[in-house]
């Protein structure tokens, strides 16, 4: 065979191992890694408040909580899925930022699934951070985003960040939010 024909057979089994191998979904969650930038901060005079805290979810052992302890609180939430693939991309970064601001942001990692394949995936990937099941069809103060959505609150529940994307979360910008939140009164 020439040289180009190896070339591009080498190409070409290596764009169809991204499609049909495990290696494939590993690959796709470092390009998607590699490719999220920071959040964007929405700028003070453009935030949008959220009108109560009346949302009811569940907790990690299945028990029903209100959003209401969230009142007052600086607040990270992030939709996601254990089968979607941008969203396993992050939990890497927001385990990061969970282990960073445990005990002085409050964490809502909500997702719609069932409990057993989310604790599944949780012990899979080594993550400890707070999962938080969403009630399919209550209403909830804030537009329920597709995963990998996100938004942080301040602690008048004004939405500093509304990400719709994959995002970094492990990076100096949202260090500096999160720090800064936490010092306003």
């Amino acid at each position: 065979m020439r040289k180009q024909t190896v070339y591009t057979l080498f190409i070409i089994a290596f764009v169809l191992s991204f499609f049909v191998t495990p290696l494939g979904d590993y690959s796709k969650i470092v390009l998607n890694r590699l490719f999220a930038t920071s959040p964007t901060i929405i700028q003070a005079e453009n935030r949008g408040s959220i009108a109560d805290y009346d949302w009811r979810l569940k907790d990690a052992e299945w028990d029903f909580f209100s959003f209401e302890k969230a009142k007052g609180k600086v607040v990270f939430i992030n939709f996601w899925a254990s089968w979607h693939l941008p969203s396993k991309a992050q939990l890497n970064d927001i385990q990061t930022l969970y282990d960073k601001y445990e005990g002085r942001v409050a964490f809502y990692i909500i997702t719609n699934e069932e409990r057993a394949p989310v604790e599944l995936f949780m012990k899979k990937n080594g993550y400890t951070f707070p999962v938080t099941y969403q009630i399919v069809g209550d209403p909830s103060p804030l537009t329920l985003l597709k995963p990998p959505g996100s938004y942080i609150l301040d602690k008048k529940g004004a939405v500093v960040v509304h990400q719709n994307a994959i995002a970094d979360w492990d990076n100096d910008t949202v260090f500096t939010l999160l720090d800064t939140l936490l010092e306003e009164k």
